[in-house]
């Protein structure tokens, strides 16, 4: 969004229906060299972890001195993304500080320039101009590809003309790739950004395959477009089905343009494992000051909208996980939901066939595990969960083995909460419903009790 002291975006009418379009087809996507990257329509760190956005945006091109103290309690309240708003303005040598900042507070950094803001309905940037900028700025940016994310220009058409979306951004990312960037990639929607016309939706596909390293995330921003849950979910859904990302890269709780279902939002990129991005943290001015998160970047003083975001039903703090990059041993905990332990290698053991069971969780690298494109869960960076003695039976153990790229290695981390191994079809399980210290984690039948609950932090 247009913000400073007086955020000036009016988007799209609320009675303008979200357009329905085609289905979209994933290309085969690549990995970047260094950095992020995207791999079957997933987001995923440089240590093959999957990775969903959890963060705010902060206004640095106006509050650039509010930026130390509101990177520092943005993850205090646990973000691990934070989305910056910078502008044409900005030298590299601030931007590498904003970088600096944010790698001190464990944050994901997603830049983005704010000039192309409703290019087409008021005096804006194009996305090539917004290219150039990166260009230019690229000595701050190249190095940091494990950190930083680049957005490469803010809502850059509003509602008229935004048929030039496509050929417009599929340009600055060539752009970029020409000259030399391997960052992830985000691009946002027309139509200040909440792509009511559809033409991010049906043009995704082409997009994402005009990037030589197949590595661009769709950003979606919503507004009063996205007031009901069948607007939010089947917008969601086209990419997800598609096997394309998607982020919601910026929404609220209200705006001018009409209520949003910010509770919708909130559950359905949860359970979808999608990541997003809540406006913002302060400084917005009359008449949207309801949109801060924070009275006067005071984080002692969330105001309601903040107070929901971070501390609410699928909220920031519930769901947000630390990039593994800023891990010592790369990966996350997986925690069993009932019992708030996490799955352990006891004695911190690297010893194959070693049984692994639930633990208090500590942070210890016999916790960390790395989920790789493959599907493996790996600890120590070269053991791999299994069925013990590779069983197949309800009531087989988990152990611990070389990574062999077989298929009883292979897991899906589902939506639904559950761990499910690739061979047998069964469920990771804490045995006979166990909460405490040394429970045995078994493969069972799935059933949908809580016991089969797991969660990744």
């Amino acid at each position: 969004m247009r913000s400073g002291i007086i955020k000036r975006v009016l988007h799209a009418l609320v009675a303008l229906a979200v357009v329905a379009a085609g289905m979209l087809v994933a290309g085969n996507p690549a990995q970047a060299a260094t950095g992020f990257y995207v791999s079957n329509g997933r987001l995923y760190d440089a240590n093959g972890s999957d990775f969903v956005m959890r963060g705010v945006n902060h206004p640095h091109a106006w509050y650039a001195s509010q930026t130390p103290s509101s990177l520092a309690n943005i993850k205090r309240l646990g973000a691990n993304t934070v989305r910056v708003v910078l502008d044409f303005s900005r030298s590299a040598s601030d931007i590498a500080n904003v970088v600096s900042m944010c790698k001190q507070n464990r944050l994901i950094c997603v830049l983005e320039f704010h000039d192309t803001t409703g290019y087409g309905d008021q005096q804006a940037a194009t996305l090539s101009q917004a290219a150039d900028q990166w260009i230019r700025v690229r000595g701050a940016i190249v190095g940091q590809e494990r950190y930083v994310i680049v957005n490469i220009g803010n809502e850059p058409y509003g509602n008229n003309n935004a048929g030039g979306w496509t050929n417009d951004t599929i340009g600055a990312i060539q752009k970029l790739r020409n000259n030399g960037l391997t960052h992830t990639l985000m691009v946002d929607g027309p139509n200040w950004g909440q792509d009511w016309s559809g033409t991010m939706r049906t043009n995704a596909s082409r997009v994402f395959n005009a990037d030589s390293l197949r590595n661009t995330v769709f950003s979606i921003h919503m507004y009063g477009v996205y007031g009901t849950a069948s607007a939010i979910t089947s917008y969601l859904d086209a990419f997800v089905n598609a096997r394309l990302p998607i982020v919601v890269g910026e929404f609220g709780h209200n705006h001018s343009d009409g209520d949003v279902d910010e509770n919708t939002i909130l559950s359905a990129t949860q359970s979808r494992r999608l990541g997003y991005l809540g406006w913002s943290w302060s400084g917005n001015g009359n008449p949207v000051q309801y949109l801060d998160m924070a009275n006067g970047f005071n984080a002692n003083s969330l105001t309601s909208w903040g107070q929901r975001i971070f501390n609410g039903a699928n909220g920031i703090k519930s769901t947000s996980t630390e990039a593994s990059v800023y891990r010592g041993t790369g990966g996350t905990s997986i925690v069993s939901t009932p019992a708030n332990r996490c799955v352990d290698v006891p004695g911190a053991s690297q010893a194959n066939g070693t049984q692994v069971t639930l633990w208090d969780c500590n942070g210890g690298a016999n916790q960390s595990f790395t989920s790789t494109s493959s599907g493996e869960l790996r600890v120590y960076g070269s053991k791999c969960l299994e069925p013990h003695g590779n069983g197949t039976a309800a009531g087989t153990a988990v152990s611990i083995g070389d990574c062999n790229g077989t298929a009883n290695e292979r897991w899906s981390v589902n939506s639904n909460g559950t761990i499910t191994n690739q061979a047998t079809g069964l469920c990771l399980d804490a045995e006979a419903a166990g909460t405490a210290n040394s429970t045995r984690v078994l493969l069972w039948t799935c059933s949908g009790t809580a016991n089969q609950q797991w969660t990744r932090r």
